[in-house]
């Protein structure tokens, strides 16, 4: 059995910006820019974003918006030498408790149907499937399934 990793979830900082946009190509084939992730923390109101902080290294974050009584993820990155431990799974129940402290009562994202991966754990989490965003990626014209879950 592996050991637990000691980890510290924390709100993102301006000074995080560049471990989140590098975290972000590494995981992404069309990641944000790291003015987006500026403009996130300077600019948007409703934007709520969190770091996992692993020996002084970010290897995770998520950010969503949060629009009266509705919480949308806008993204979700593991560092790829993190995934596997879990660490998903804890910022998104993390998510899901600072979504119904600034008084959020349901969550959405989308998810692309290949990442099974994703798909599994939010199914866990209680997310449900209701609808699709036909040709929603860029990069591929993949459709994106659309999850709610209630809070």
């Amino acid at each position: 059995m592996s050991q637990p990793i000691d980890l510290e979830y924390r709100f993102m900082t301006m000074q995080d910006v560049g471990a989140v946009a590098e975290l972000e190509r590494l995981s992404f084939s069309t990641p944000w820019p790291h003015d987006a992730f500026v403009n996130e923390l300077t600019k948007n109101p409703n934007a709520r974003y969190v770091v996992v902080v692993h020996q002084n290294r970010i290897v995770a974050y998520c950010g969503m918006w949060i629009v009266l009584d509705e919480a949308h993820i806008t993204n979700v990155a593991v560092h790829p030498l993190f995934r596997g431990k879990k660490i998903g799974l804890g910022l998104m129940i993390k998510m899901m408790g600072v979504a119904r402290m600034f008084g959020a009562k349901s969550m959405t994202l989308e998810v692309r149907p290949s990442n099974l991966v994703a798909r599994n754990m939010y199914t866990k989490l209680g997310f449900r499937e209701h609808g699709v965003r036909k040709r929603y990626y860029s990069d591929n014209n993949e459709d994106a399934i659309i999850m709610w879950v209630t809070l």
